[in-house]
């Protein structure tokens, strides 16, 4: 079995966010999906099949942290597409059968991914007792992301704000299903993103996830009504950092960025 390390929306290696890629004949086992994602041991590994031709997908795809199987998942997604493309396992455009529906990965010419998600829908909510002491900063809104998602979204007053945040996880898995998405708009949208986020899971086993493409599905339509525009570019903040271009179309969301591979090895076990 060939498991595959890919740094996903980044240009060059180390920043974005790594996740392992793992293409199958078939997929094994629950338990061993599980125990595979729990030694490589990145946000989540990506699995995958091929499909027969004629359906409405290409390939089947799961992603699992090292904790549990999600129902979404952006930037093993987009790693995987990138696995696909650059060894020749599928060639254009490629459709995914995954527990959110078909999701589709289109490469483009200069060697970016974009990848066609359903869009968050949003609901604002009260701020959870006690979040703001979780966080170490006071939510100025919180809004639900629905259950394919299943986090919060909330805006802090600046940037400045959200990147030096220092959250009490423990206390901060009590507030959502998920986890949180902290997000403020760009001290300068000069500097090449209108708005900047950190992304913390703990409730399955991702303290804080470098680049998150499904938060971006809600921070599209979140950032979209407040500046205006359905085309944006958000910053992770996070200590690896990276960036995704994100375009409003509705019902969908499109997420485009880059991946490296920096690992290529074989299961023994």
């Amino acid at each position: 079995m060939r498991i595959r390390i890919v740094d996903a929306f980044t240009d060059r290696p180390f920043p974005g966010n790594p996740a392992g890629v793992v293409l199958l004949d078939a997929f094994p086992a629950d338990d061993r999906l599980q125990r595979i994602a729990l030694e490589v041991n990145h946000a989540e590994t990506a699995f995958a099949h091929r499909l027969p031709e004629g359906g409405d997908a290409d390939w089947a795809l799961r992603w699992f942290t090292p904790a549990t199987e999600v129902a979404l998942c952006g930037h093993a997604t987009l790693a995987t597409a990138h696995v696909l493309h650059t060894t020749g396992a599928h060639q254009g455009p490629v459709r995914f059968a995954t527990r959110s529906g078909v999701l589709s990965a289109t490469p483009a010419e200069d060697g970016s991914i974009t990848l066609d998600f359903p869009t968050a829908p949003l609901t604002s909510i009260e701020i959870p007792d006690g979040l703001a002491e979780a966080l170490g900063a006071e939510p100025l809104t919180a809004f639900d992301t629905g259950p394919d998602i299943g986090d919060l979204v909330v805006e802090l007053a600046d940037e400045k704000t959200v990147v030096g945040l220092a959250p009490d996880l423990r206390a901060l898995g009590a507030a959502s299903e998920r986890g949180i998405i902290a997000t403020a708009r760009a001290q300068d949208p000069s500097g090449g993103y209108d708005f900047v986020s950190r992304c913390f899971f703990p409730n399955i086993g991702i303290d804080e996830d470098p680049v998150t493409g499904s938060a971006h599905t809600a921070l599209a339509p979140y950032w979209s009504e407040r500046l205006g525009g359905t085309v944006l570019t958000g910053l992770q903040a996070s200590p690896r950092s990276g960036r995704v271009r994100t375009e409003l179309r509705g019902g969908r969301t499109l997420l485009t960025g880059r991946a490296v591979t920096v690992l290529d090895g074989e299961l023994l076990a």
